[in-house]
């Protein structure tokens, strides 16, 4: 089983997945439905176009999120070019990438010249699934990855056709994806307390222009017509019907844009009607396991994203942690305490520091020492003596 975070992921999985018999003639809406069933759209990943079935117990969404990515990329890199050699592949999305480099992206200082073109890939893939969050809210907040990562997949679909990136085409589609869901949501006859966190997690997400809640055009002023491929026209409409969604109720004034913008776009009514059965199928189905459509109590939200996260770190690195924890027998002795009474302040500041030392020595846990990391100590204090053997307390009392 791979694990999205350990070096060697992309070579692992290609390894574990036969390919080798993967069609190429696969249809560009066969290809895009496809997409869509796995949530890819929607920005809540559920399932994988893989061969062979991918357990994610216990991932963190970043991690589902680059196996996404990854197998999409792929998946368009057959359908475009008639090929399925993974080499390949890796070679061509690397230059892809390359050419891409946002500003500000600053990934290629970090990558050294001896990396292999599959370990060079898996830096570039961590990178793009992240949002422009801070490091704490990159990981631990409802806005976990880049809610527009598709947008990388029709870009490397024109790249491998033209064999470059058109000229500010990632500017472009940005920019009217953006306008084209806040005039969805100017209309939208029902508002609601998610409107404003949809525009928040496009913001975060965007990397090649700058977000304005300033002038609105209309679907008349966006140039659409700049969009000739029909998996950019299929993404605008799908991302106009999630902005309008409302319990799965389109009002008559809704159901109007939305075949404007498909008409403009030179796209049949039909998969407006699919575009909005989809959405609302999805959505229904999966409305509860959404972060988006679950945040009305912030602070609560916030704190079980970040429990489940911290919980999740610590039980991929127990073997070690437990055993830093063994050689410090006085914060043994006090986590044990903790259990059983709150700790006063210079105890406190006995385990904090004990407790950052030991993460130092864990790659993983050195998220502790990041600035605001020390905030997750108090939930790393609480879930460590779960860790421990049922008899740890009643040693204590013995002693």
């Amino acid at each position: 089983m791979i694990n999205p975070s350990a070096t060697g992921w992309i070579d692992k999985f290609f390894n574990e997945q036969d390919f080798s018999t993967k069609s190429v003639a696969i249809t560009t809406d066969a290809f895009y439905e496809k997409v869509r069933a796995t949530g890819f759209i929607y920005g809540h990943i559920i399932s994988f176009n893989t061969p062979n079935q991918i357990q994610t117990k216990g991932w963190f969404k970043d991690e589902i999120s680059k196996v996404a990515l990854l197998t999409l990329l792929y998946d368009i890199f057959c359908l475009t070019k008639g090929e399925n050699q993974s080499n390949l592949f890796i070679k061509e999305t690397v230059a892809f990438y390359n050419q891409m480099n946002p500003q500000g992206f600053n990934l290629f200082k970090k990558i050294l010249p001896k990396d292999s073109l599959a370990l060079t890939l898996e830096k570039i893939i961590d990178n793009r699934v992240q949002t422009n969050e801070s490091i704490i809210n990159k990981n631990f907040s409802h806005l976990v990855t880049n809610a527009l990562l598709f947008i990388d997949i029709i870009a490397y679909q024109q790249y491998l056709i033209q064999g470059e990136i058109p000229d500010k085409y990632l500017k472009k589609i940005e920019e009217t994806i953006v306008n084209v869901v806040t005039i969805a949501l100017k209309i939208k006859s029902k508002k609601s307390q998610y409107d404003d966190l949809l525009i928040k997690l496009f913001e975060a997400s965007i990397r090649y222009s700058k977000f304005s809640k300033g002038t609105t055009q209309n679907l008349d002023t966006l140039q659409l017509d700049y969009f000739t491929n029909d998996l950019e026209k299929y993404y605008l409409i799908d991302l106009a019907c999630m902005a309008l969604w409302s319990d799965g109720e389109i009002e008559n004034e809704e159901n109007y844009f939305l075949h404007s913008l498909a008409t403009i776009l030179n796209i049949n009514d039909e998969f407006v009607i699919q575009s909005l059965s989809c959405t609302n199928t999805f959505i229904a189905q999966h409305k509860k396991d959404i972060p988006y459509f679950n945040y009305s109590n912030p602070v609560k939200h916030f704190y079980d994203q970040t429990t489940q996260s911290v919980v999740t770190l610590i039980s991929r690195n127990k073997n070690r942690l437990l055993k830093e924890l063994y050689q410090s027998k006085e914060l043994m002795v006090l986590l044990a305490y903790s259990t059983r009474r709150d700790l006063d302040e210079k105890e406190k500041k006995k385990v904090k520091k004990q407790l950052l030392e030991i993460c130092k020595t864990i790659p993983s846990l050195t998220i502790f020492l990041l600035p605001g990391g020390s905030l997750l100590l108090p939930i790393l204090i609480k879930f460590i003596p779960t860790l421990l053997p049922t008899a740890f307390n009643e040693n204590l009392d013995e002693e």
